[in-house]
């Protein structure tokens, strides 16, 4: 009797022992999957993303960079808290084969899933291109290619590739546009914006003016070079209105300054007048045969709510202040332009 309780302590004592080694192994077993989950979690949704005073920083990837491109990129803006959970996500949802161009913005506090997911998905934010005061398409292009990722060659290799396009085609304004936009997304985008500006409202009030919307355009393109004053914009619209109906020169300065290519001239002089080309609008009656600079909407909408008045002339105030006087005759003209001249003279300002 005392033998069999003996054998069925130490049964008893083995069984406890191995259940403590089962036991003890599941512990083990759920402390390290407590360690992988937590590890797994801290990789996915802690704050992987640390920016200076807490400010949105933009990240750029330009077509065609691989994966290790966008790790020196990210890791060059000095953001990035955690470089091996980064690469660790990237790597296992397949963002190294999947990399989209872009301009993307990191917000501070942002986690590693939803960075990935951001970048691996194109999610990318649009750049606000903004241009106007321009003098040509080449200018433009310099101006827009500092926004977007298209340089300047080749968007005017693609303004010169298109016939229907030229400085007219552009309304200065600011839009929305993908940085990674090329060239020939660029005129696209701003064809569009043409046609959606020129509305049934604006080409009825150019019809009425006897104008197409390219008339308009270069009109518009010569009343901004003659005044920075948009309060009188519609004046000097009306005047030279006035001169198309009779048929008279338009006798615009900012023509000649245009045909001479020299845009420092502050003074029209008459051997600027003798300069023989389709600008000379001293020389050719009519409008000139293209925009002289890439024309404001304000420009544009003063050709075509033009004032409707009696002036035929106008000549800058010799007070210099950028404002212009009108005349209805050339004895009044004449001496409004000859205060402007003593002006120039005792500011000696002669060319």
């Amino acid at each position: 009797m005392t033998g069999i309780r003996q054998t069925y302590n130490i049964n008893r004592n083995k069984n406890r022992r191995a259940r403590r080694s089962v036991f003890g192994i599941l512990g083990v077993i759920i402390l390290i999957a407590i360690a992988v989950l937590l590890r797994y979690y801290f990789y996915l949704y802690s704050p992987i993303i640390k920016t200076p005073d807490g400010k949105d920083v933009s990240l750029y990837i330009p077509t065609g960079s691989d994966y290790q491109y966008v790790k020196n990129e990210i890791n060059s803006l000095g953001v990035l808290k955690n470089k091996r959970a980064f690469n660790w996500l990237g790597q296992r949802t397949g963002y190294p084969e999947d990399v989209h161009p872009g301009r993307y913005v990191l917000s501070d506090g942002m986690n590693n899933q939803e960075l990935n997911t951001m970048l691996r998905y194109g999610h990318q934010t649009p750049v606000k291109v903004v241009f106007n005061n321009l003098r040509s398409v080449a200018h433009l292009a310099g101006r827009v290619s500092k926004q977007i990722e298209a340089d300047s060659t080749s968007i005017i290799e693609a303004i010169n590739a298109c016939d229907t396009i030229d400085a007219a085609t552009f309304i200065p304004n600011t839009y929305q546009l993908y940085w990674n936009t090329d060239a020939e997304g660029f005129l696209t985008r701003m064809a569009a914006e043409y046609r959606t500006f020129w509305n049934d409202s604006r080409k009825q009030k150019a019809k009425e003016k006897k104008l197409t919307p390219r008339e308009v355009s270069i009109l518009a393109s010569i009343v901004d070079r003659e005044t920075a004053k948009t309060s009188e914009m519609p004046t000097i619209a009306g005047v030279y209105l006035n001169r198309l109906r009779l048929r008279w020169p338009l006798q615009a300065d900012p023509t000649l300054i245009y045909a001479t290519g020299d845009y420092s001239i502050r003074r029209v002089l008459n051997s600027h007048k003798k300069i023989d080309s389709p600008y000379n609008t001293y020389k050719y009656a009519g409008l000139p045969p293209g925009p002289i600079c890439i024309p404001s909407i304000a420009a544009i909408d003063a050709v075509l709510n033009a004032e409707k008045h009696q002036y035929f002339y106008f000549c800058a105030k010799d007070d210099l202040s950028g404002y212009h006087v009108f005349a209805r005759n050339i004895e009044e003209h004449n001496r409004n332009a000859a205060k402007y001249r003593k002006a120039l003279n005792n500011n000696k300002i002669y060319k």
